[in-house]
């Protein structure tokens, strides 16, 4: 980390040097630590999602007690495939058990979660390794900063759809694993006589805060878009163009009229200045 710090502290000094505006090199510093947010933000996110486990718990009370399992589990976790999952019930009929599965499929959103989340590291590693180390390149080629500006409109988009998928599809999660949903699946349940219930259900505070970031990588990478626009040549032709029109106004005000000192005319006669002239006229013409 010395390295990078010593590298950042050396762009803003070249900047001084080379008589770059403050605002100018403000804005490079500030890409640079937002891309670091940007990098914890998305490892925070797709952490959380992908490495998840979770586990409830429910029981069956036969009427034959020797059937009953009062601690039966139930272990699901990312991609959450739920109609893969299953857990053996037993039947109340002796000691014959039953496979249930759970219900649903929510892999696709949280796949798509965590491939944003993953894509969005590395995105914003490698654009931190360019501010820091290649950032007189990356302002000498035009078509850098549009590209920059371009693919962070994107992730800001997509970090929108992608939060807002996930948040409906945990909610699907946790009504498919809810220990009372789940003993209705089992058949020994819908039996008057057997008694069912539930033991715990699964932890939710590690996916709640997934969707939690998901949403503060969204909000990061959309108020980054300014920073990034300010690079792009269509924010400097707009303040090439601003500028001009200022600079011509200013040069409108402070244009003057030549002055005229007066002289001799052709038949030898002075010539007044052209202001005094009109001051005498119009009082020659006042004394008649």
């Amino acid at each position: 980390m010395s390295d990078v710090d010593d590298q950042i502290h050396h762009n803003i000094m070249s900047c001084n040097l080379t008589n770059i505006s403050r605002l100018k090199c403000r804005n490079s510093v500030v890409l640079i630590y937002v891309c670091v947010f940007l990098q914890l933000f998305a490892v925070f996110a797709f952490s959380t999602c992908g490495g998840y486990s979770g586990q409830l718990r429910v029981s069956v009370d036969c009427m034959e007690k020797a059937s009953s399992n009062l601690s039966i589990p139930i272990d699901f976790g990312y991609p959450f495939r739920l109609d893969q999952v299953s857990f053996e019930a037993p039947a109340c009929e002796a000691t014959k058990r039953e496979r249930v599965f759970l219900i649903g499929d929510f892999s696709s959103s949280a796949e798509f979660f965590v491939t944003i989340s993953v894509f969005a590291f590395l995105y914003s590693l490698m654009a931190s390794i360019v501010y820091i180390f290649f950032l007189n390149k990356y302002r000498q080629i035009s078509r850098g900063p549009l590209i920059d500006f371009v693919v962070t409109v994107v992730f800001s988009f997509v970090w929108l759809v992608s939060s807002s998928a996930w948040a409906k599809a945990l909610s699907d999660v946790k009504t498919a694993t809810d220990p009372d949903e789940v003993q209705l699946l089992i058949p020994a349940c819908k039996v008057q006589t057997n008694k069912c219930g539930s033991v715990h259900g699964a932890r939710w505070s590690g996916l709640n805060t997934s969707v939690v970031f998901g949403y503060l990588n969204f909000v990061l990478w959309a108020g980054n878009i300014w920073f990034v626009f300010k690079e792009t040549s269509w924010h400097k032709g707009a303040g090439r163009l601003a500028g001009g029109g200022a600079s011509q106004k200013q040069a409108g005000t402070f244009t003057q009229q030549p002055y005229n000192p007066g002289g001799l005319d052709q038949s030898g006669n002075f010539s007044p200045p052209s202001d005094y002239s009109q001051v005498g006229g119009a009082t020659s013409s006042n004394q008649m």
